[in-house]
């Protein structure tokens, strides 16, 4: 994951003329034709002529120009005070790009604020991600396990086969992310003297249900405050009367376990 997506900001002038508004004008400066540009920036015809007919009323200067006849038939083009304008915008847009690099150069300068920004930057459906490190690794000919020690001093193992983790080029130390779908989680709220083969259980207390149309988001906080998050059906949240407040533990397989490290 590169650290340019650590940072982002937006530039825009005078609260309403953003990106948008100038690729709107270089594509009118480079076709010619506001129909063309309109569809080139995402506006439709009408609101392209409503944005720039209020920038112009508002301009000291005409933004734009009718260009009548000629071999192209006419057309529209920009004025000087429009280009200048566009120029000023790229000018600005520079020193913007400039402004964000410099700040993040700064944030990769702080680790941990740095390592949460780019943990925080990855997309994914998986409703459960914890951070933590490598602790062991116990690799096979055919599937190695991973244990990673987490920041609420929790382990979870994660099974997968060598050659994956080959690819994440996993080591003992190295920082990693374990994310489990919340469907992949199951709640036990009462052994009746039974053991589990899953590798993976965490005792913890109910802190949160969600009720749907047919199934329920039910939150497990765990020692240290980490929450972990299991979808549940609302048959078995009647069935086991799961509610907050209640102990439970959440059990997940260790091949439920996807593992995620910095390229």
């Amino acid at each position: 994951m590169a650290d340019a997506t650590l940072l982002d900001g937006e530039l825009r002038l005078a609260g309403r003329l953003d990106a948008r508004f100038f690729a709107l004008l270089a594509a009118i400066d480079g076709s010619g034709s506001i129909n063309r540009a309109a569809r080139a920036a995402g506006y439709s015809y009408k609101g392209a002529w409503l944005l720039l007919e209020t920038a112009a009323n508002l301009s000291a200067a005409p933004l734009l120009e009718r260009a009548t006849g000629g071999k192209g038939g006419g057309g529209t083009r920009l004025t000087d005070a429009g280009r200048a304008l566009l120029a000023a915008w790229a000018g600005l847009q520079r020193a913007h790009t400039d402004f964000l690099r410099a700040q993040e150069a700064l944030l990769i300068q702080q680790p941990a604020i740095a390592g949460l920004l780019r943990r925080i930057a990855m997309k994914t459906t998986a409703r459960n991600q914890f951070a933590g490190t490598v602790r062991a690794i116990e690799a096979g000919p055919v599937t190695t396990a991973l244990t990673l020690a987490l920041a609420g001093g929790q382990e979870i193992v994660a099974t997968m086969t060598t050659a994956a983790a080959g690819r994440l080029q996993a080591a003992v130390g190295k920082e990693a992310l374990a994310l489990v779908k919340s469907s992949a989680v199951v709640l036990v709220t009462d052994f009746a003297g039974y053991r589990l083969s899953a590798r993976n259980q965490f005792a913890g207390t109910v802190s949160r249900v969600e009720r749907g149309a047919v199934s329920s988001l039910v939150g497990l906080t765990l020692p240290g405050g980490a929450v972990l998050t299991a979808s549940v059906t609302n048959d078995a949240i009647d069935a086991l009367g799961i509610a907050v407040g209640q102990p439970a533990t959440a059990v997940v397989k260790a091949y439920s376990v996807m593992v995620a490290m910095q390229a």
